[in-house]
């Protein structure tokens, strides 16, 4: 039974064969009705460049005094010494040159960096996020009385 296996043996298979490759044929049945094309209901004709979409192309409508005020709107209170004499600001940049001391070897997971870059970017998103909504729901008049 161990001859058997250990004997070289040719495979046959279909890579030296001549087979043509079938073309597809539309094939009919009187039992079966002729496919239709399903149309998308929500498709609206000449919208956005004939591209259908869910919601307005410039969803995000980007501006910078966004960017720029909401920038300055979490630096100023990060940079207010509140954690034993320092500022969340000076926190994370001292621990960011502390890790670039050590450049090759990536920072360890029980480093301290890791807890000011989440801090330090997760009040930064937030305050660009309200930024967003405030500057946006000011200009498009969301809050009339």
């Amino acid at each position: 039974m161990a001859a058997t296996f250990a004997a070289p043996s040719t495979v046959i298979g279909l890579g030296g064969s001549s087979v043509s490759p079938i073309k597809a044929k539309a094939l009919s049945s009187s039992f079966i009705k002729p496919t239709l094309r399903a149309k998308n209901p929500l498709r609206v004709a000449g919208a956005s460049g004939g591209r259908f979409t869910c919601f307005e192309r410039n969803w995000l409508r980007r501006d910078l005094n966004v960017v720029g005020f909401g920038l300055i709107g979490w630096l100023a209170p990060s940079s207010i010494p509140a954690i034993d004499g320092k500022s969340l600001t000076g926190l994370f940049f001292e621990s960011i040159g502390t890790e670039l001391a050590h450049f090759p070897t990536p920072p360890a997971l029980t480093s301290q960096f890791w807890l000011w870059l989440i801090t330090w970017h997760l009040g930064l998103f937030i305050c660009l996020t309200f930024g967003q909504i405030g500057f946006k729901g000011r200009t498009e008049d969301y809050f009339q009385k």
